[in-house]
Parts: structure tokens; C-alpha cells; sequence
């Protein structure tokens, strides 16, 4: 299993042609996985996705990778590439600027391209080093960097 320790992710930069295809083959997978966590967590943990509380689901899953993906970075693994991707959700707007999911997606040789995960920010612990609050939405500065959930 790749970890943060055990890849070398290149540095971060625009979104090539391939990578912009690439997310175009996952964008249904990302839309429902996008509904999917907000439903989820909207019963247990509502601050997860309180950035886009106004937005219908529509709303939320409308982006367009050729529009939208405005950073990207990678990493080969033993089981083919890793994809970490910056997408804009342009209807988020609100006091902290536009909103983004950050998106990991694997390249495997020989199959098509897949979905693996929304990266899901923990924010603010407490005393203890608990986190208090988590956010699905970052920010245009939130760094991409690796995660594995």
C-alpha cells in the first residue's frame, strides 16, 4: 500500500492533457462519491460539507475537469500511477474564496482509469490532539498533497 513515505510524488503543476482525461473517464464516480460523503456526513458531522449547506446536489456535483482541475500530481506505484487532483466546485463561493475536492484517482495498466478517494481535512484538535471538525471543501491555498483514505 502506498504511503506518503513510500512514493515521490512530482511537484505540483497544471493539469496535462492526459491527466485531464483521466478525470473525465472518473467525473460520474467523483459526482456520486461527492453526493455520497455529503449525505453521510450531513447525518453525523454536517461542518464535513458546511461550505456547500445552500447548494443543491446538482449544484455541488457540477464541475467540468477541463475547467476545473487546476492542479494535479503523481506518483508511479507498484501497482501502476497515483492521480491526485485540485477540482474546482465552482458554486462554491462563500468568505474563504471557491471551494475545491481534492481527488485521488489510480491509473492501473491494461484497465481503465478509477476513483479512490476525496480527501477529507481534519481541522482544529483539541487539547488531546482529537480533531474537532473535519471539511471536505478546501481552500484555492490547501496544499495537494498525498492522502489514503
Amino acid at each position: 500500500m502506498a504511503t506518503s513515505e513510500t512514493i515521490d510524488l512530482n511537484e505540483t503543476h497544471a493539469p496535462h492533457p492526459n491527466a485531464l482525461q483521466a478525470f473525465q473517464d472518473v467525473k460520474h464516480d467523483i459526482q456520486i462519491e461527492i453526493l455520497k460523503s455529503r449525505h453521510h456526513w450531513d447525518k453525523h458531522q454536517p461542518e464535513m460539507w458546511s461550505r456547500a449547506r445552500s447548494l443543491s446536489d446538482e449544484e455541488l456535483a457540477t464541475f467540468h475537469p477541463k475547467d476545473d482541475l487546476v492542479e494535479v500530481r503523481s506518483a508511479v506505484v507498484s501497482y501502476g500511477t497515483i492521480l491526485l487532483g485540485k477540482l474546482r466546485i465552482p458554486a462554491v463561493k462563500d468568505s474563504k474564496g471557491e471551494g475545491f475536492v481534492h481527488v485521488r484517482i489510480h491509473d492501473t495498466p491494461g484497465k481503465p482509469f478509477t476513483f479512490h478517494s476525496i480527501f477529507t481535512d481534519e481541522r482544529d484538535r483539541d487539547a488531546d490532539g482529537h480533531p474537532r471538525g473535519w471539511e471536505a471543501l478546501q481552500t484555492r491555498e490547501t496544499p495537494l498533497e498525498f492522502f489514503n483514505e
